[in-house]
């Protein structure tokens, strides 16, 4: 059984390729999750059993949160419970954010579970810092503490990098053999099946593409800095932008677009599904980041290296330490740094296709889901087998 409450299942990549790899392999999946058309396309699924509550209302601040996890965190209790009361339910994987299951799996194990595995995807409290700020130091500790109880509670966890393995192994004391990472590149097959589309350039010479959920966090505000520096200083005007995406930022960056008068360059897509933005890499010439978060292993990173798309990105050890080779890397923060590197990078047909082969080249050896997936059902495999704390 899953359990995931940020984004609903099936609009979640990372838990779409779980569910697609354990059923592949003949697994019962019980899904609990919001309410969501993307989950439709499961819900005959003779594997894939839907139990979905109603979507709460979107955040609006901090109460927003408390309200939208509270609410989460009974609608997921009540569908769980159900669920383990009916059926035989092995192994219970709660997807975080938010660290919030804890009290849950406890109940879970007295009805009949026999392991919890935590997936975490996110640091919370540095989650928390980007987008908020570190003034209320009362709120990080609590949520530092929320983060540990879910850790030590787990049976078995599963992480996307190196980084978030070695940090959750400091402050939580969790033994290291506990721990996997799982990372989060794309399938190969659907990779290798996308195809371009000159028409996305819509009549210019460069298409450069951002990717991802348009977050205060995520820095979009510095990326379309960048961009008028680009435009308006070096005279590049032979570049289309998309931000492929939505999210909470999104009105910010496209009045901050307006604001900027760059409006015929930047272009802003919304909500989009995979095949979609699969299609624009498949077009792009430059793929881009503009994150000031350390600690995070860029998904989108990934996904340009998959495409043998270069990228510019700045400078952090969560974004080198899987594309080291594959990217031009400026100072933290610095947007005409980052401008520059994206017109070297298209003056530069050459290095341009030897960043992106040495990108493609780690995908399709080492980070693609192809790859992570075996560790995936190896853990699974083991924990449905031995059924026991290891």
């Amino acid at each position: 059984m899953i359990v995931v409450e940020n984004r609903a299942a099936f609009d979640d990549h990372r838990v779409t390729k779980q569910i697609e790899t354990l059923i592949q392999r003949g697994y019962h999946v019980y899904v609990i999750t919001m309410r969501h058309p993307s989950n439709r396309r499961y819900s005959t699924h003779p594997l894939v059993h839907l139990y979905e509550y109603p979507a709460p209302p979107e955040p609006g601040g901090m109460p927003g949160y408390f309200v939208e996890y509270g609410y989460s965190f009974f609608a997921a209790t009540f569908l769980s419970c159900r669920v383990v009361l009916r059926e035989r339910i092995d192994v219970v994987q709660f997807c975080q954010p938010p660290d919030i299951y804890f009290p849950l799996a406890g109940m879970l194990r007295k009805l009949g579970v026999r392991v919890v595995v935590l997936d975490q995807r996110d640091l919370l409290p540095e989650l928390y810092v980007a987008r908020y700020g570190s003034s209320r130091r009362w709120l990080i500790s609590a949520i530092e503490r929320l983060e540990r109880r879910s850790q030590r509670n787990a049976d078995r966890i599963i992480t996307v990098s190196e980084y978030f393995e070695k940090r959750l192994l400091a402050a939580s004391g969790v033994p290291a053999d506990r721990v996997s990472i799982v990372g989060n590149g794309p399938v190969l097959q659907r990779v290798e099946g996308a195809e371009g589309d000159p028409a996305l350039k819509r009549g210019r010479r460069y298409l450069c593409c951002w990717v991802g959920v348009v977050a205060r966090q995520d820095r979009v505000d510095l990326l379309v800095r960048s961009i008028d520096h680009l435009v308006h200083e070096l005279g590049r005007n032979d570049c289309q932008f998309v931000i492929i995406g939505y999210g909470d930022f999104l009105a910010d960056a496209k009045a901050l677009v307006a604001e900027k008068d760059l409006t015929d360059w930047v272009q802003f897509t919304g909500q989009v599904d995979q095949a979609e933005v699969f299609r624009y890499l498949a077009t792009a010439d430059v793929g881009l980041d503009a994150s000031l978060q350390h600690e995070v292993s860029p998904v989108k990173a990934i996904e340009y290296m998959a495409f043998g798309l270069p990228f510019v990105a700045f400078d952090l050890p969560g974004t080198r330490a899987i594309s080291d080779g594959a990217a031009s890397y400026v100072e933290p923060g610095d947007v005409v740094a980052h401008a520059r590197a994206i017109d070297a990078l298209l003056r530069n047909a050459k290095r341009r296709r030897d960043l992106g082969k040495a990108g493609q080249a780690r995908v399709r050896e080492e980070l693609a889901w192809d790859h992570q997936a075996l560790t995936y059902l190896r853990l699974m495999d083991q924990l449905c087998l031995n059924g026991a704390r290891t």
